[in-house]
């Protein structure tokens, strides 16, 4: 997907919540805030709205020598995920289809999520997505294209919700392999986040090689791109890697909630949707 018109708002209110929790006094604040809209009065034609965000988001770690302005927000969002997950993986097991309910609680931990969303109530959002009609429901394709694959690739979006997609992944019971950021990126997932949910123990976590919201292809590891490219079925978490890679001509399922009207209006349904769709 393209940055819009409509994305402009979107990134300048990200940018203010970055700035605000920065430490930066007034001044200084001030001064990233002009440096940041100059960068969007700037953005080149066809440009995707994960890097707007990148570019955004490297000139406060530039301003503020922070390499990580979420570190305390993310080590919340993983310990709020972790004391859920003895009840929620229980549910899990005790499902009917605990595929399905496993699918629901990972598209539910995608509420945690510093970009589009200035707050969120977690327990709320689970409660909802579990019973929720999906606006797109290609589950029984995923389904079918679990059971005729030896092993899954699966890209991680915020960290809180790796903690409900360790869920998934042992319910999918298969080799993983848990692609994560470079280095921290908003409040996406680092290999060091994926430890601390415990990925590391159910899944091979790898770097995709790149410090960008979503996957951006052309900005990864040459070594995730071929991984990528022979990966027989994909599972991609969250509207960043939607953003950049529903063009890609691979066998990806999208699991996101959207948070969005940009997303929504590409994928045709309302606003607080939950989707399941195959590329």
């Amino acid at each position: 997907m393209k940055f819009s018109l409509d994305c402009y708002p979107c990134a300048v209110r990200q940018a203010l919540r970055a700035i605000r929790q920065s430490g930066m006094d007034e001044e200084q604040q001030a001064a990233a805030m002009q440096r940041i809209l100059r960068e969007l009065a700037e953005v080149r034609p066809g440009a995707s709205a994960p890097e707007i965000a990148a570019q955004t988001q490297g000139i406060l770690r530039e301003m503020t020598g922070n390499e990580d302005i979420y570190a305390e927000e993310k080590a919340q969002s993983t310990a709020e995920a972790l004391a859920l997950y003895p009840k929620w993986k229980e549910v899990v097991l005790q499902a009917d289809d605990p595929l399905e309910s496993a699918v629901r609680l990972a598209i539910a931990g995608n509420i945690i999520d510093f970009g589009p969303l200035d707050s969120y109530d977690l327990e709320a959002t689970i409660r909802r997505v579990m019973t929720q009609p999906f606006a797109v429901d290609d589950l029984e394709v995923m389904r079918i294209a679990i059971d005729k694959v030896d092993d899954i690739l699966y890209l991680a979006d915020n960290t809180g919700e790796t903690v409900f997609d360790r869920i998934l992944i042992e319910t999918i019971g298969k080799p993983v392999v848990y692609a994560v950021k470079e280095a921290p990126i908003l409040n996406d997932a680092t290999i060091a986040d994926a430890q601390a949910a415990g990925l590391d123990e159910i899944a091979s976590v790898v770097s995709c090689g790149a410090r960008y919201p979503g996957t951006l292809l052309s900005h990864c590891s040459d070594e995730f791109v071929e991984r990528f490219r022979q990966a027989r079925l994909i599972v991609a978490k969250g509207m960043g890697n939607y953003e950049a890679l529903s063009a890609e001509d691979a066998p990806i399922f999208f699991l996101l909630q959207v948070k969005c009207d940009m997303v929504g209006a590409d994928l045709g349904v309302p606003k607080g949707s939950i989707v399941v769709k195959q590329v």
